[in-house]
């Protein structure tokens, strides 16, 4: 039997992360051999890995890593069970080094057959299974490439990265910001323009019932009704469905018995609300068309449009969950 020394384990258990008694039990089963304790230590990876497989693993750590020129990034979600070991702070150090790994890669298959101190990253996620004892995966994965990338994490656990059209002065700022944008509001979209157009009539329809019967329910209270849209796009107001909405708007300026003298500074306005009030999809899911967040008296278009000449030509967003 081959003579087991502390110093052999913690040469293991520094280069798996796995328990000393783990690592001791390897040891000795592989009589001392450490690529065999190594391999040990992974079959029972493999095991756990099976058995865990169905489980939910919707907590981990998200990071986002940008390259030298900032001309490419990457945002990646290191999924595991529990908000415990997502807080380890051994755990974030292996999700910063595989964020260091992604970013010279372009896909997730890549990413998963990458090198990891001599074993593939998909290996080091089994491996880990084993060590932590929970089901450990890669989640979300995203690349993107643009003229300049910046990047935005929000509490390790929503990744954000934006490309603009050019690197301008503050490209690094405006880059940030918008990101911020996309870590909190979620947009799905880069533009109105970009919906499909059987998707914006239906989702049109379903926001129109779902109002209508909450606002029964609001009426049997007595409680004031919410306004009952007839659009909810941009892309819905065309030049017809603008100057009919213009045109009632002065009717009800007079009906109003609003002298014609002073509609010029009262219809602007109301178009305005008018615009807002049927474009809901558009802040939702657009991110160019959503209020900035920092600034909601403008767009994130006006605020990009503010900062210089550069353009935010796309966006990939990673989350927990």
């Amino acid at each position: 039997m081959a003579k087991i020394t502390a110093a052999d384990v913690n040469k293991l258990r520094k280069a798996t992360g796995a328990g000393m008694m783990d690592c001791k039990k390897a040891l000795v089963e592989a009589e001392g051999d450490f690529d065999a304790a190594i391999s040990i230590l992974r079959k029972k990876g493999q095991k756990i890995a099976e058995k865990r497989a169905d489980r939910d693993s919707s907590e981990g750590a998200v990071v986002a890593k940008i390259n030298d020129d900032n001309t490419k990034g990457v945002v990646v979600s290191l999924n595991c069970e529990t908000d415990f070991v997502a807080k380890n702070d051994s755990y974030v150090e292996m999700a910063n080094k595989m964020g260091d790994i992604a970013i010279n890669t372009n896909s997730k298959e890549e990413f998963l057959a990458a090198d990891f101190d001599g074993m593939t990253v998909a290996e080091k996620l089994i491996e880990q299974t084993g060590v932590i004892g929970e089901k450990i995966e890669i989640g979300g994965f995203e690349v993107l490439e643009a003229p300049f990338v910046g990047s935005y994490v929000h509490g390790n656990k929503i990744g954000a990265l934006v490309g603009l059209s050019k690197e301008i002065d503050n490209a690094a700022e405006v880059a940030k910001n918008v990101s911020m944008q996309v870590a909190s509001m979620g947009a799905t979209t880069l533009s109105y323009k970009d919906f499909d157009a059987d998707f914006v009539a239906s989702e049109t329809d379903a926001r129109i019932a779902a109002i209508e019967k909450e606002n029964i329910e609001l009426g049997r209270l007595g409680k004031t009704q919410k306004n009952v849209p007839q659009y909810i796009s941009m892309s819905q107001l065309t030049p017809e469905v603008m100057a009919k909405a213009e045109e009632d708007i002065k009717a009800e300026l007079k009906a109003e018995g609003k002298p014609e003298k002073i509609w010029d500074k009262i219809v602007p306005g109301k178009v305005e609300r008018f615009v807002a009030d049927n474009t809901t999809l558009d802040h939702e899911k657009a991110l160019l068309d959503q209020r900035f967040i920092m600034d909601d008296s403008k767009n994130v278009a006006q605020y990009v449009a503010s900062q210089g000449d550069a353009d935010v030509v796309a966006f990939k967003r990673v989350t927990l969950g």
